[in-house]
């Protein structure tokens, strides 16, 4: 919904700033039925797909084609969907997804070999399931006439982004003055909050070597690894670690990579075996044994209760 609602709302501003309709918008369904949101608002539509294949054809043929999608789409299967955004694309109409809807642009074989982005959260299982594709954790990309962002009030930036190009940046700065945001942000800004801020850590030291953990999760460093690399003893990393996170190094590595595991059960269709492969496990039965510590369960009763959540 947020990602829904800035998009919309980027646009009703650009016109009302203006004071004349330089865009205009609809919305549609597969059925033309409303849509419920996830927190649970009803959305109206103005339109069915077999209402859009025909004006496609027409004087009401859009400029541009927005999918916008939640969580669990890695479950979507409408064909006639997949199906309608291609046939868009191919008749030069750009296309774009918001929050997760570059899933659905994937699903269609819309993201070969093209730049996207998508949330954080779904980037692992994005990642395995659409090698081809090439995603990054920005705020959002554009690729031709093809445009992903990662959700969120990502989706405000890039429609500043698409407003730019046919307009002024008295405009844009009109638009963030009413919305009262201060700044318009880059693409390539970050999603998440930086690791300081997202762990209540000031150690400049122990940052680093987080983030050090955090870009190797597929093949886990050693402990004299990262020692070599931040300079620092082992017993030195030791103390900082228990000081700083109340665990130890190599608790807090299992940890972040179980976390990445999760979210590929979660995301993907991957088996388990190649989920611990993925995140550093040399055999399925040592995974199963650290997921159920950590979650109270293993990851295949995780992945089948997401299952029967979805159902």
């Amino acid at each position: 919904m947020i990602a829904f609602s800035t998009a919309i709302e980027a646009l009703r501003l650009a016109n009302r700033m203006l004071c004349w309709k330089s865009y205009d918008w609809r919305l549609a369904s597969s059925d033309g039925n409303p849509v419920t949101a996830s927190n649970g608002v009803e959305v109206s539509v103005n339109t069915s797909l077999t209402d859009e294949r025909r004006m496609l054809a027409g004087r009401e043929r859009p400029d541009m084609v927005f999918v916008c999608s939640g969580i669990n789409v890695e479950n979507f299967t409408d064909k006639s969907l997949l199906g309608w955004v291609r046939e868009e694309h191919k008749r030069g109409v750009a296309v774009g997804g918001l929050c997760t809807g570059a899933y659905v642009l994937a699903s269609a074989g819309l993201l070969s070999g093209r730049r996207c982005a998508i949330h954080w959260e779904n980037l692992p299982g994005f990642q395995e399931k659409f090698p081809k594709a090439d995603v990054y954790a920005d705020l959002f990309e554009v690729d031709g006439n093809v445009w992903t962002c990662a959700g969120g009030t990502a989706a405000l930036d890039m429609m500043l982004s698409l407003i730019a190009e046919d307009h002024d940046d008295n405009l844009i700065n009109a638009i963030c003055e009413q919305a009262l945001t201060d700044r318009v942000r880059g693409p390539h800004d970050r999603q998440r909050l930086p690791l300081r801020a997202r762990l209540g850590v000031q150690n400049v030291r122990i940052l680093s070597i987080i983030e050090m953990m955090e870009a190797n999760l597929s093949e886990p460093l050693t402990l004299l690894d990262i020692a070599e690399y931040a300079g620092l003893s082992r017993r030195q990393i030791e103390r900082l670690f228990r000081q700083n996170m109340g665990r130890s190094p190599a608790r807090y590595y299992l940890e972040i990579r179980l976390d990445r595991a999760r979210h590929l059960l979660l995301q993907s269709s991957l088996p388990v075996i190649e989920v611990a492969v993925a995140c550093g496990f040399v055999s399925a039965s040592h995974f199963s044994k650290c997921y159920r510590e950590l979650y109270g369960r293993s990851p295949q009763q995780e992945r089948n209760e997401r299952q029967d959540e979805a159902a």
